[in-house]
């Protein structure tokens, strides 16, 4: 299973529990399918093939409130060639300095295992769906 780490300060230490699917945001209205295709191209650098067969994994719910609908696909990444898109924050806090990050700092490849070990509690169900 491919997970990908969230880039930035707040994570960079964290490891266990810490993972994620690639996601991202998407407003009533719009394609989920289209938004997950587009979420990977930006995490991960490079786009689906357009005949990339997305399977829905449904949704699961994080403890920050948000929704998470999961698509699986079969492929095939070389997850040290990521390049993700950045995002701009105050860093250290209170400094008055805006500093760039990428929104994913790494991916990888897990087996169902050690994906659960790495991957954040709340999506964990996302696997089992994966393996039914």
């Amino acid at each position: 299973m491919l997970l990908v780490h969230p880039g930035g300060p707040f994570w960079a230490r964290k490891d266990a529990g810490a993972w994620s699917i690639p996601k991202g945001e998407y407003d009533n209205g719009d394609d989920p399918v289209e938004c997950a295709r587009r979420e990977f191209e930006e995490e991960l650098g490079t786009p689906l093939p357009r005949e990339t067969e997305l399977r829905e994994l449904g949704t699961v719910r994080l403890r920050s409130g948000k929704h998470v609908t999961a698509y699986a696909a079969e492929g095939d990444l070389d997850a040290d060639a990521i390049t993700s898109n950045t995002f701009t924050m105050e860093w250290p806090p209170r400094s008055g300095v805006r500093r760039e990050f990428p929104e994913v700092d790494r991916a990888g490849w897990f087996g169902l295992g050690e994906a659960r070990e790495k991957l954040n509690p709340a999506q964990a169900e996302l696997l089992d769906r994966l393996r039914a």
